[in-house]
């Protein structure tokens, strides 16, 4: 690497050297080469093209990275790190008020920043492409993070990144790095595939998924008693900091309520995506802050986990099924980062997979009922929303029946809607077109998800479920 690359490593982000696979990844871009980074939750992807972005401006003095990523609170963290560093970064997504946003379209045109994040929806946004085109230099380096999202067939298919090949050659081929922590063989050939490339023009650079120190177990469970006492022995056998995962809130509070009757309540904590953005913040940073002797337990759903680097979780116990491996590697992940012994533990039950069936029906809606749920939207005389009044005008069910949630979720992948930042109020932005919707594409993904349940069970009955899980991402 050149030293001045060194030299940011160094004073911006006090490290004194790269891992060996961050490393030749960033030696790759800085020579103006792609690259598919499939590397670990926790493992550095994101320095592979943050370093770069801030060499390459030191380099040129001209053009940005443009960082494409779906996760707007994880994008807002990773700008607050990096200006920490004195990185001249910004983010730009629907949280951010007409006046901000124009301001910051504007700072951009002029070249202020060195890295831009955005979700992919953006690309839609006329003011957006007109800042972009004005980019002293353009753009140098395209990032597109949580890369899984391009493929339909994927865990978490995000409609708007299949428009990123395109956008692509729109910006005139910048060198390009995607990065995910979980990819089949499949998922990377679509990627490349979507971005126009292949795996010559974007080898692979993955380090093996297999992490010793992470002990894993699978461990047949008959009632919640059973689930309670399983819990608490890992507890109290890993002192020290873990997460215990839950499909639904409801079995989470029940359960917090079951274990607090036999254990110390204050060292219980519970964080789902329900709660206040406030009681977020509090509930995360005694998280991040716990120290070993706090034995701290956090209960939590899957809203819980992304952007948290501690690197000292003990253990990680699901006390559900979850819905997919990619979901199961990437929860497990989170555990043991300082690369001392966890223990990653699944309590399973055959009970607990009818909740993830029917997860799999919420989370494709029929066509019509996203057209439903967007005519009535569009008619609404009031600007924002939440999921509450969709579900009162569309299902007329309790809360328990999340369809009108995922139509949400799924609208809002088609830029159908947006959210406010405010309480987890939407906003509609365009109709849906009937061309958006293909019924027989959504009866296939519906499929798909039943066949990665399928797996997920699979993994349950394997002997070994490490190797199980080696053999079905293919890096090994």
């Amino acid at each position: 690497m050149t030293q001045s690359v060194d030299t940011i490593l160094k004073e911006r982000f006090s490290l004194d050297a790269l891992y060996p696979i961050q490393q030749r990844v960033i030696d790759r871009v800085m020579n103006n080469q792609n690259a598919l980074v499939v590397l670990p939750t926790g493992s550095g992807k994101s320095l592979c093209y943050q370093l770069p972005a801030a060499a390459m401006k030191t380099r040129r003095d001209k053009g940005i990275t443009l960082v494409f990523s779906p996760l707007i609170a994880l994008m807002e963290d990773q700008v607050y790190a990096l200006k920490k560093r004195g990185i001249k970064a910004a983010y730009i997504n629907s949280t951010l008020s007409r006046e901000k946003r124009t301001q910051r379209y504007e700072s951009l045109a002029q070249g202020k920043y060195e890295l831009v994040y955005v979700t992919p929806e953006r690309m839609d946004k006329p003011e957006f492409i007109d800042a972009l085109s004005r980019v002293p230099g353009g753009v140098h380096l395209l990032a597109v993070d949580e890369a899984h999202c391009i493929t339909k067939w994927g865990h978490d298919f995000r409609p708007a990144y299949q428009m990123v090949g395109e956008f692509r050659s729109f910006m005139g081929s910048p060198t390009t790095i995607a990065l995910t922590a979980t990819a089949t063989r499949r998922v990377r050939d679509d990627i490349r595939t979507t971005l126009g490339l292949d795996d010559q023009t974007m080898p692979l650079f993955a380090s093996g998924i297999d992490r010793p120190n992470l002990e894993l177990g699978i461990v047949p469970v008959w009632d919640e008693n059973d689930k309670v006492k399983r819990i608490l022995e890992t507890a109290q056998a890993d002192p020290g900091t873990g997460i215990v995962y839950f499909s639904l809130i409801k079995d989470l509070e029940r359960f917090a309520d079951l274990l607090s009757q036999q254990t110390d309540r204050d060292r219980l904590a519970i964080y789902h995506g329900k709660l206040d953005p406030r009681q977020k913040k509090r509930i995360y940073q005694r998280f991040v802050d716990a120290q070993p002797s706090d034995g701290l337990m956090m209960l939590a759903t899957n809203a819980f986990g992304m952007g948290v680097d501690k690197p000292d979780i003990r253990f990680v116990v699901h006390a559900q099924l979850p819905g997919s491996v990619e979901a199961y590697y990437q929860e497990i992940g989170r555990a043991g980062r300082d690369g001392k012994p966890s223990v990653c533990s699944l309590l399973y039950s055959q009970d607990d997979l009818a909740i993830q069936q029917q997860f799999v029906n919420w989370m494709n809606p029929s066509a019509d009922l996203l057209m439903q749920a967007s005519t009535y939207l569009q008619r609404c005389n009031h600007s924002d929303f939440d999921v509450d009044e969709l579900r009162e005008a569309i299902i007329h069910k309790n809360r328990g029946d999340r369809r009108a949630e995922y139509c949400l979720i799924t609208l809002a992948k088609y830029g159908v809607v947006e959210p406010t930042g405010m309480n987890d109020r939407y906003r509609f932005v365009k109709p849906l077109r009937d061309e958006d919707l293909d019924p027989a594409q959504i009866d296939a993904k519906q499929k798909a998800d039943l066949m990665r349940l399928l797996e997920m069970v699979k993994l349950t009955q394997s002997p070994d479920p490490r190797d199980f899980v080696l053999d079905y991402f293919e890096l090994d």
